[in-house]
């Protein structure tokens, strides 16, 4: 987060302030001093240990015809398989791609996750080939399929967090001519990646599965448990979400210092596309009060020390 755009919005408070008493979850005020009380998981997440994940329970997942890649050929390959893949990514900074899918291709073929992971990353965004979902599918699904049980600690993890995080979206709106939308398959992929990898784009995802009813019963609580965490951990999605919720009062309890809070962090960290959270920014510092700037001044002032410390 940058602490000059929040030295901004610090003073677009007006506030000095000194007010810290802490809040739970459930709208009560906790004695100073009390330690922040801690958000539980969702009990439904708490069966997703290793060797348990959801793929084994999903609807089976459809099996995506990729024709191969045909490609000039080259007269050296990298002496084995990480060598190929460090090869191709040094191939894709130097603008090189036709190299560098071989190489990443030769490195997927032999079990590389990284290299695997790559070429799905490049086919879903079109990034120096045609964009094709239908082939990023196939790499990802490999990937999970393969790896799904690697330790949450493993260098693996971001990889393997991601590509779940991917196939879920490709669930919750279908790839057309290739995968029909499945959303409770979408929330077995994103509560996979929330629980056992622990990924804050997954819960974010996951909360809004239960905040709009698609894909997960609409669960008001159950989303913004789900939400907290991401937010914590900086989506800035979660954060508007979670903001616009307490503020408002949403089938939660109205805690309107604490959503201006989190309005004020995801504001910060926004892209130019992202509009709907500017505006709910702009429409919660119009409507709170003054103890709710200043309330929520004070969490801001807490959030930059952390952050600092």
């Amino acid at each position: 987060m940058r602490t000059s755009d929040l030295v901004v919005s610090i003073s677009l408070l007006g506030l000095a302030f000194g007010l810290s008493p802490a809040v739970s979850f459930d709208g009560t005020r906790a004695p100073d001093g009390a330690a922040p009380v801690a958000v539980p998981m969702p009990d439904a997440a708490s069966n997703l240990a290793p060797g348990n994940n959801p793929l084994g329970s999903a609807s089976p997942l459809a099996a995506v015809p990729v024709a191969p890649l045909i490609m000039p050929p080259r007269a050296v390959m990298p002496a084995t398989p990480l060598e190929a893949f460090r090869s191709g990514t040094q191939a894709l900074r130097q603008g090189k791609t036709d190299q560098a899918v071989m190489d990443l291709e030769y490195a997927a073929e032999q079990g590389v996750p990284g290299a695997i992971w790559k070429l799905g990353r490049m086919y879903a965004d079109g990034d120096g080939v045609k964009m094709s979902k239908a082939r990023a599918y196939d790499y990802f699904r490999r990937l999970t399929s393969i790896h799904a049980d690697d330790s949450s600690g493993t260098p693996n993890a971001r990889f393997l967090a991601n590509a779940f995080v991917t196939l879920g979206q490709y669930y919750l709106d279908g790839i057309p001519g290739t995968l029909k939308a499945d959303p409770n398959v979408a929330r077995e992929m994103f509560r996979y990646a929330a629980s056992y990898f622990g990924d804050p784009e997954a819960q974010y995802y996951l909360g809004r599965l239960y905040l709009f009813g698609k894909g997960a019963p609409k669960d008001a609580i159950t989303a913004a448990r789900w939400l907290v965490l991401s937010a914590k951990k900086g989506d800035h999605r979660a954060q508007a979400l979670l903001g616009g919720m307490l503020f408002k009062g949403e089938e939660v309890s109205r805690q309107a210092a604490l959503g201006l809070f989190w309005l004020i962090i995801a504001k910060d960290g926004a892209g130019p596309d992202e509009s709907w959270i500017t505006d709910m920014y702009a429409s919660a510092v119009a409507q709170a009060n003054d103890n709710d700037r200043a309330l929520a001044h004070k969490y801001l002032e807490d959030w930059l020390k952390n952050r600092r410390e």
